[in-house]
């Protein structure tokens, strides 16, 4: 028997394999479309925290740079010449600014460099533009008056009871000397002597400080730990 024929609308006859385009299944259409996904929402959040971190780095490094080169800097303390109060192997932040708004005042502790001896010196300030210092023997003079030392009291003390004066090696230990015979502090100097007077290379020796040389104030002892604490002046 003849199989019936399928016909379109139109009385042409179909093939079995062949269906209309009306007919195609709903679901055959869904197959061949293409369907982009969502993008994933946490790539992008990892990207954004990525660039944050990258940004604070980025700042916290500028900060670094500026406080490092402009306000505040480390100094190593390198020789016996500010002791006891301060020791070889000693860091300490120096203050950059601070003279940039004052001038230095008696008895503080600075950082400057010397350019002949190409390196860093600390040492306290004795006496600023304008003073008449004399300075024989443990006893400092300035503009005709005695001033104690508090910072010495323990090395003057300690040499005392041995019979001894603490500043008594050699005629450059004293102040004006057969170096440096101008007893008044020029204008944009300052007149700096190290702790420990029988061994330091200070303005006995090498004059007046220019303000210009002066690296800083010693604020803060930082290392070793044991001995964090704020630098006492004067």
């Amino acid at each position: 028997m003849d199989q019936p024929h399928n016909l379109d609308e139109n009385g042409q006859q179909l093939n079995e394999m062949t269906t209309k385009p009306s007919e195609t299944p709903t679901t055959g259409h869904k197959e061949l479309e293409t369907i982009t996904p969502p993008a994933k929402q946490g790539g992008g959040k990892a990207q954004k925290e990525v660039f944050e971190w990258v940004k604070a780095l980025a700042i916290a490094a500028i900060l670094v740079v500026v406080i490092r080169y402009f306000l505040f800097a480390p100094f190593i303390v390198d020789g016996p010449s500010m002791e006891p109060n301060f020791y070889t192997g000693e860091r300490l932040i120096v203050n950059k600014i601070i003279y940039d708004i004052r001038q230095p005042r008696h008895g503080e502790v600075v950082v400057f460099h010397v350019p002949e001896e190409n390196r860093d010196f600390i040492k306290r300030v004795i006496g600023v533009p304008g003073d008449k210092v004399k300075y024989d023997g443990d006893n400092l003079y300035i503009n005709g008056e005695k001033v104690e030392e508090p910072y010495l009291k323990e090395s003057i003390d300690a040499a005392i009871a041995k019979g001894e004066i603490f500043n008594n090696q050699g005629a450059d230990r004293n102040f004006p000397n057969e170096n440096f015979q101008t007893d008044i502090v020029p204008d944009g100097t300052i007149l700096a002597f190290g702790d420990n007077r029988r061994n330091s290379r200070d303005s006995r020796m090498i004059g007046y400080v220019s303000d210009k040389q002066i690296i800083g104030r010693a604020d803060v002892i930082f290392w070793p730990m044991s001995k964090i604490t704020f630098v006492k002046h004067g």
